[in-house]
């Protein structure tokens, strides 16, 4: 994974588990590397590493078994809630570039459905 450099490295990689866990690549329940493998497996400080699990937890995301590991949550709703949570900063990030350009909410909004009536 490259990192930008405008963006804390941990919540890119935060991100990433995320979107892994979004596509189904990490299942709820699934166990996560321990703190030393995802930081070599993304190149990073251990601490980093740990830190990005404090994260996680705290975000319920995941959860920790003493001696065990870590494992993403089982909660029925984890991944419609990542999904809305990236859907709305999509739409958050498209809205700014394009009010930036001039365009109103309601031009956006007929600008949309133009865009999707005519593909």
């Amino acid at each position: 994974m490259e990192f930008k450099s405008n963006i804390p490295i941990y919540l890119q990689v935060i991100h990433d588990i995320k979107a892994r866990i979004i596509c189904g690549e990490l299942p709820p329940g699934s166990k996560l590397p321990s703190s030393r493998e995802l930081a070599v497996k993304y190149g990073i400080n251990p601490n980093t590493a740990a830190r990005i699990y404090n994260e996680l937890e705290a975000a319920g995301i995941s959860y920790t078994k003493r001696g065990i590991g870590t494992f993403i949550n089982e909660t029925p709703t984890l991944v419609d809630e990542l999904k809305k949570e990236f859907l709305e900063d999509a739409l958050t990030d498209f809205t700014e570039r394009v009010s930036s350009l001039g365009y109103s909410k309601d031009d956006i909004v007929n600008l949309l459905v133009e865009f999707y009536s005519n593909n």
